[in-house]
């Protein structure tokens, strides 16, 4: 069999260790053909892909970024133009000639999308799920989200010295438009004394009286961890408006950091490193059984798949009743939405 391989999306930690999961297993178990298709469904558009051997897989297990390279391009998006390229037709064309048996797709919620309406139009796909914000639907974890996790801790433990030292409240902005899993989970590891997460409601009221409540009980500085999906006024960033409206309700002195993305760059934690690997691997397994329009998922501790259709144009939010939350609240972690 001949597989191809794409990473589409955002880039993460973990990427090319799931390039190297599949590589290795496809060709060293099963001696199947592997190309590497450039920069996403932009390389399938365009007909970009390169052979990939064994000793192209080696070496890359620790790598940041994505070898093949990546693209947000979305071939089934509507375009304005009247005699536009009909993409998913040039894509299909394209697979066919690659001689592809199998494609295997590496990326978040709308890469999977894409890859179950794909599988739709006949291609036989498997999707691998991979994403900071850990928000892909059917999977109990996305390879990508430790690595994360271990900069956004990093990042806090960092501010609570220099927040002590001054006296300050410090607002820590982390990436996660819609989930708040980065945000909780950093949140928790890091200290912090109030987390915003988009999945609760906050009220900026309260959220300075318990600032004020603890500058009052002698506590010298504050940590806010706050997601960058929150609610905010248009235009304003998460970090920008919480800092700035603490300061106005509050009067104490308030500063902002915005992580940005140095939370997706460099080399993968060594549980992101398994899990991607498990990921790859198992993804070659479906394709050896023919079993085609699935995504490899997490269950537990098992390594097991979800069929496309199934994942696409849903995410996986924090439950606002999650058992990290309830148990935040009883240590007086603020979320926003209850007295302190």
């Amino acid at each position: 069999m001949r597989i191809g391989i794409l990473t589409a999306g955002g880039d993460c930690p973990g990427i090319n260790a799931a390039i190297r999961g599949v590589g290795k297993t496809a060709i060293l178990e099963h001696g199947m053909e592997v190309i590497g298709i450039s920069s996403g469904f932009l390389g399938l558009i365009n007909h970009e892909f390169v052979p990939l051997d064994e000793n192209q897989l080696s070496g890359i297990l620790t790598l940041g970024g994505t070898i093949l390279g990546t693209s947000r391009e979305n071939p089934f998006k509507k375009s304005s133009a009247f005699n536009a390229v009909d993409k998913p037709k040039l894509i299909k064309k394209h697979y066919h000639e690659m001689g592809l048996d199998a494609l295997v797709c590496i990326g978040g919620n709308g890469t999977q999308r894409t890859a179950a309406m794909l599988a739709e139009e006949g291609l036989n796909v498997i999707g691998i799920p991979k994403t900071i914000d850990n928000d892909v639907w059917g999977t109990d974890i996305t390879f990508g989200f430790d690595s994360a996790l271990l900069i956004t801790t990093d990042a806090i433990d960092r501010l609570h010295t220099t927040a002590n030292s001054h006296k300050r409240i410090m607002v820590i902005e982390v990436m996660g438009h819609h989930a708040g899993w980065l945000a909780l989970y950093s949140g928790v590891a890091g200290g912090g004394d109030v987390i915003l997460i988009p999945e609760i409601e906050f009220d900026i009221h309260m959220v300075a009286r318990c600032l004020k409540k603890r500058a009052i009980n002698k506590k010298p500085y504050s940590i806010v961890v706050v997601a960058e999906g929150i609610s905010t006024p248009k235009g304003e960033s998460a970090a920008r408006y919480i800092s700035n409206s603490i300061s106005e309700l509050t009067g104490l002195e308030t500063r902002e950091t915005i992580l940005g993305y140095i939370q997706r760059g460099g080399s993968p934690s060594p549980m992101d490193r398994v899990l991607a690997t498990r990921y790859g691997a198992y993804a070659v397994e479906l394709i050896a059984a023919k079993k085609f329009g699935e995504m490899v998922s997490l269950k537990g501790n098992i390594v097991t798949s979800i069929p496309l259709r199934e994942v696409g144009g849903k995410l996986r939010l924090v439950p606002i009743d999650h058992p990290l939350v309830e148990k935040a609240r009883k240590m007086a972690v603020c979320f926003g939405r209850e007295s302190c």
